[in-house]
């Protein structure tokens, strides 16, 4: 066997000489030799970050070493409990690294399932195996749907056309012959063959592209970025504040070293919104684990978000509205053609395609071959031609050739064929149209002066889930646009029959212009006769209009629209390719799935949008504290065991359950905007009313022990404005979020009258006025905060 030059001759517009290569493939003992020289495609394809990386990414934070060194010195000059925030951040930590390694453990054994199998010819046989297994010379077999998964020099080719506009940007699919480069991240769009691996393992391009297709990817996401934002800003906040702190505890007041610092760390710690992290993170794993239970592969974490934001979602008929396989429900003969020898003809037609489509299954099922006809050439079915052909010897030596394929497009305007073929259209139903060729198959207008000889007639299978699921988008607000390369008349009866209302348009008639094409997009519902190329226009039309688009898919004319879609979502049966590029592929090709899909999407972007505001409010009223302590010059009013206890019951623990409770809004931009309009009065409001108790309490209490009285009346207003951010929070109510609340109420209550409880947290409310003067300043500061988000609510909407 010659063996081909690894680093040589795989320039796609200059031709290598054909290596011999048997057509058995490589023997066991060839595979075994190079397997020991290590010439194997061995690139490991995660579908997640290893156990390592999971606990590195959890552990080494900026704010987990914050809180680290802060821990350890409470540890040193404090009483336990207030140390309780270092307890409660390792528990956050372990929860995040426990929630990331079930979703790593679900999107593992899911990708398993979703493997593509590559098909290679050893010892004379075709065989499919895990791309990892495939070796340096082996024989790979390629047909429609394939992607292209090591580089390699076409060996065989049978009317192969490969799209390799993924990686040149070149829309046109390139005809390979023997001899070709063909190259990894390529898709077969048209026919079938066999070529070489000339490059595997890290060399290929393809292992770039395989891994960063099925990779738990942490990419640009919006959510991310925002708190990413947030937390930096919280730092730049942090450094002041916390050295004002310092060098007012400290050095102003000259109070004893332990409790100076441990105020001094009670001010530091609840600035940092350390759970909200945590929480996003639990939150986007739970989402992976709950749609993994549905055998739905998420390729990409922050589809997740996407999916939340999606407004319109474009879906391709079939394989989607309808399931895969059709049959033959009738045979139209035109212009005095025989049936039998139509019959024939479709019989050959079946034989002639060795990788035959779903109408060209019914077909062969239809009208079994007789042998009797030899093919001689073929030209196999494309989306962009919408048909396929075949020249033939017959039984009686004469040769003929033969087109089968869209009506409209193999038929002039005016004949009368077509007019038999819309009444059928509007039932439904899908029409072929068989056609003699005046033309050789080579010739680029081989369907131009074709004779019709008859019209095949073929019946869809509707999915029973998907009425149900379109009524779900539209429900949700939700546009659905249906766009199909079948006949317009004939997906709007399949959209009608759904329940799908809308106009149904011929692509071939849609303007070129984007500005253009966005207008009809916005205006009809049903798209007909698209190309591939008018398919990704048509998704960069849409966003163009500021519309967040997902594309459903499974076929190779979806490749391009999918890659371009904000969220691409593949069927499992699909195409190796569309698998490859899509964000999320499901597993079990149920379109029923994707109405759980969005709503998980919304449920956790919602979510941590709400719960966001929990957690910078605490931020926001820290600072603010911080600042009042430092210009007032008097002690900090609180110890870090207070703080942790609010923060638990106010933040930690109701943030949990509200992050993971059913949300069905969707996802809308500008997080950071929508987050700190909410958190910054809400958290002015808290620390000035919690700030003025305490000035009240200091005036009120003289004498010892009066430091942790003031410090109980003012962590009394504190935690009941925090409880009513909270119940503004979990609106709108429901029987769970009313019992959440008061659970955390009542929690409270309990550390407040029980002895042993008071002394752990140094909390005891003394005498009857302060505590009452607490009480009724945090009324009028949860007045002032409601009043105050409602106006937010109507100056700065959303």
């Amino acid at each position: 066997m010659t063996h081909i030059d690894a680093g040589a001759g795989l320039d796609p517009a200059h031709p290598v000489p054909v290596p011999s290569v048997p057509p058995t493939g490589l023997t066991g003992a060839q595979v075994a030799e190079r397997t020991a020289r290590g010439q194997v495609n061995d690139v490991p394809v995660r579908s997640s970050r290893s156990l390592a990386e999971i606990v590195r990414a959890n552990v080494f934070t900026r704010f987990n070493a914050i809180i680290g060194v802060l821990w350890l010195i409470m540890l040193a000059v404090a009483p336990i409990q207030d140390s309780l925030f270092g307890f409660v951040i390792l528990a956050n930590t372990g929860i995040g690294i426990v929630q990331e390694w079930r979703a790593k453990k679900t999107l593992d054994s899911l990708a398993v399932i979703g493997e593509v199998r590559p098909t290679v010819r050893r010892d004379g046989t075709a065989v499919a195996i895990s791309t990892s297994e495939i070796v340096l010379d082996d024989l790979l077999e390629i047909g429609p749907g394939d992607k292209v998964v090591v580089d390699g020099v076409c060996v065989e080719a049978d009317g192969l056309e490969i799209d390799e506009s993924l990686l040149t940007g070149e829309a046109d699919p390139v005809v390979k012959h023997p001899g070709d480069a063909v190259m990894s991240g390529s898709f077969v769009v048209a026919g079938g063959g066999a070529f070489q691996a000339a490059r595997v393992g890290r060399e290929a391009y393809a292992a770039q592209l395989a891994e960063e297709a099925s990779r738990f990817t942490l990419v640009h996401s919006e959510l991310r970025t925002g708190i990413s934002t947030i937390l930096k800003y919280v730092t730049w906040m942090m450094v002041p504040t916390a050295i004002g702190l310092v060098i007012s505890q400290l050095v102003v007041k000259q109070h004893g070293i332990k409790d100076s610092v441990a105020r001094t760390v009670g001010g530091i710690i609840p600035m940092v919104p350390e759970g909200l992290v945590l929480l996003t993170s639990v939150a986007f794993a739970i989402g992976v684990i709950r749609l993994g239970r549905k055998q739905c592969l998420v390729q990409e974490l922050p589809a997740i978000e996407g999916l939340a934001r999606v407004d319109t979602v474009c879906l391709d008929k079939t394989g989607t509205l309808t399931e895969g396989g059709m049959d033959v429900t009738g045979l139209r003969l035109l212009n005095g053609y025989d049936e039998a020898y139509v019959r024939q003809v479709l019989g050959a037609l079946g034989e002639s395609d060795p990788r035959p489509n779903d109408s060209l299954k019914a077909i062969i099922d239809a009208y079994p071959d007789t042998e009797e006809w030899r093919c001689t050439e073929s030209l196999p079915f494309s989306s962009a031609r919408k048909y396929s052909g075949a020249t033939f010897s017959e039984d009686g030596g004469e040769t003929s050739t033969w087109l089968l394929g869209a009506p409209d497009v193999l038929l002039a305007d005016d004949d009368p064929a077509l007019a038999e073929t819309g009444r059928l259209n509007e039932d439904g139903l899908r029409v072929l149209l068989l056609a003699r060729a005046a033309r050789d198959l080579d010739d680029a207008r081989v369907g131009r002066g074709a004779h019709p000889a008859a019209l095949v007639v073929l019946e869809q299978r509707l999915r029973p889930d998907a009425a149900d699921t379109l009524h779900y988008f539209t429900e949700q607000d939700v546009r659905a646009k249906v766009i199909s390369g079948d006949n317009a008349v004939s997906v709007g009866a399949v959209a009608a029959k759904l329940g799908l209302k809308g106009s149904a348009v011929d692509a071939r008639r849609l303007p070129a212009g984007r500005e253009e094409m966005a207008r009809e997009l916005d205006e009809g519902t049903v798209f007909g006769r698209v190309t591939p190329q008018q398919k990704r226009d048509m998704v960069g039309a849409l966003q163009s209009r500021g519309h967040t688009v997902a594309m459903t898919g499974d076929g190779v004319n979806d490749v391009l629209a999918l890659k371009d879609a904000d969220i691409g979502v593949s069927m499992g049966s699909g195409s190796e390719a569309t698998r490859a590029v899509a964000q999320i592929v499901l597993l079990n090709n149920s379109f029923a799935t994707l109405p759980s899909v969005v709503a998980e999407g919304r449920r956790v972007i919602g979510n941590i949008t709400r719960v966001a505001t929990l957690f910078l409010v605490k931020t926001v009223y820290s600072v603010l504290l911080a600042v009042l302590v430092v210009c007032w010059q008097v002690e900090y009013p609180f110890l870090p065991r207070h703080l942790t206890l609010l923060s638990t019951l106010t933040i930690g623990v109701p943030a949990f359950f509200l992050a993971l409770a059913p949300n069905k809004e969707r996802a809308r931009p500008h997080f950071v905007r929508r987050v700190m309009r909410y958190a910054v009065p809400g958290g002015v409001v808290a620390g000035a009313a919690t700030f003025v108790t305490y000035l009240l309490a200091r005036h009120h209490y003289t004498g010892p022990g009066s430091l942790n009285a003031e410090t109980s009346a003012a962590t009394l207003t504190l935690f009941l404005i925090s409880m009513w951010v909270l119940a503004i929070i979990a609106r709108p109510y429901t029987w769970w979020r009313v019992a959440l609340v008061a659970a955390m109420g009542a929690a409270f209550m309990v550390v407040l009258v029980v002895p042993s409880l008071q002394r752990f947290f140094a909390l005891k409310l003394v005498g009857m006025q302060m505590p009452w003067t607490a009480v009724g300043i945090a009324v009028v500061g949860s007045a002032v905060l409601e009043l105050a988000w409602r106006w937010v609510g109507r100056r700065f909407p959303t």
